[in-house]
């Protein structure tokens, strides 16, 4: 009879031990998972903020492409260019 009680509670030892165990693996894979849905969310929204510079530049390289005075207008402030008798000034931003 002694012989039974010892194989049962090696049974029951060794299924609380395996218990405890797998709720540790859950645990932990539970706490990737959320860690991972953190990163996901965060690239989405990456994405989307890309995405729309995206649209912006091919909105701007279809009138570069097609609007003859959003090129002069471009030309003329970013890279400072000037017609024909026009004078430039130029101005240091204020710190």
């Amino acid at each position: 009879m002694t012989s039974r009680r010892y194989i049962v509670l090696l049974y029951f030892v060794l299924l609380t031990g395996c218990g405890t165990w797998a709720g540790a693996m859950l645990l932990e894979a539970r706490a990737e998972y959320e860690q991972l849905r953190k990163v996901q969310a965060a690239s989405e929204s990456k994405l989307q903020a890309a995405e729309l510079r995206l649209r912006e530049q091919e909105t701007i390289l279809e009138r570069l492409r097609t609007d003859p005075a959003f090129v002069a207008k471009a030309i003329r402030t970013q890279l400072g260019y000037a017609k024909k008798g026009e004078v430039i000034f130029s101005f240091e931003a204020a710190r």
